[in-house]
C-alpha cells in the first residue's frame, strides 16, 4: 500500500492535483481553438454590427418619401419621352411632323423659361446629392480616429501572433548562418 500511494502522490503532483495539467501547458503552446472560434465570431459580429449602422436608411415620414418618389420621375419621364417620340416618328411619321410643327409655334423666351426650369430643377438635385456626399464623406472622416486606433490594434495581434517569425539566434547558429 505504501509504494502505490508514493506513486499516486508523485504521479499527483507531476500532473496536478484534479487539473489537467497537459491541457494547461499545451494551451502556452498553442491557441484554443473553441475560444479563439468564439473571439473570431464576436469579431465577425461587431464587424456585421458596424456594417449595418452605416448602412442603415435613416427613417423619413410619408410626405418625405412621397415627395422622394416625386422627385425621381423626371428624368425616367424625359428619357422615355425621347424614347416614345421616336417611336411615335416611326409608326407614323405624318403625325410626328405635324406635332414637331406646332412644337416650331412655340416663342423664343418660352424655350428659354423652359430650359431655366429644367437647369434649376437638375442643377438643384446635383447641388442636393452633392451636399448629402459631402456630409457623408464628413461622417466617414469623423470616424477615421477610430479606424486608425482599431488597425493599430490588430497590428499589435497580429505582431503578437508572430512572434515565431522573430529572429531566434540559437536556432540561426545551430543551423549554422548566425548572423
Amino acid at each position: 500500500m505504501g509504494l502505490s500511494t508514493g506513486v499516486a502522490a508523485m504521479v499527483g503532483a507531476l500532473f496536478g492535483g484534479g487539473r489537467n495539467v497537459v491541457r494547461e501547458t499545451a494551451g502556452i503552446f498553442m491557441e484554443n481553438s473553441e475560444a479563439g472560434a468564439e473571439r473570431e465570431a464576436a469579431w465577425r459580429a461587431a464587424a456585421l454590427g458596424q456594417f449595418a449602422g452605416e448602412f442603415a436608411r435613416p427613417h423619413k415620414g410619408l410626405f418625405d418619401r412621397f415627395i422622394d418618389g416625386v422627385n425621381r420621375l423626371p428624368r425616367p419621364a424625359l428619357a422615355l419621352g425621347t424614347l416614345g417620340l421616336f417611336v411615335a416618328a416611326m409608326v407614323d411619321p405624318v403625325w410626328f411632323a405635324a406635332r414637331m410643327q406646332g412644337i416650331q409655334l412655340v416663342p423664343e423666351p418660352l424655350w428659354w423659361l423652359m430650359g431655366a426650369i429644367v437647369s434649376f430643377y437638375f442643377g438643384a438635385r446635383h447641388q442636393l446629392k452633392g451636399q448629402e456626399f459631402q456630409r457623408s464623406l464628413a461622417e466617414t472622416m469623423n470616424r477615421t480616429g477610430t479606424v486608425v486606433r482599431n488597425i493599430g490594434a490588430l497590428q499589435a495581434l497580429d505582431a503578437g501572433a508572430r512572434a515565431s517569425d522573430d529572429p531566434n539566434p540559437a536556432l540561426a547558429d545551430w543551423r549554422g548562418d548566425g548572423r
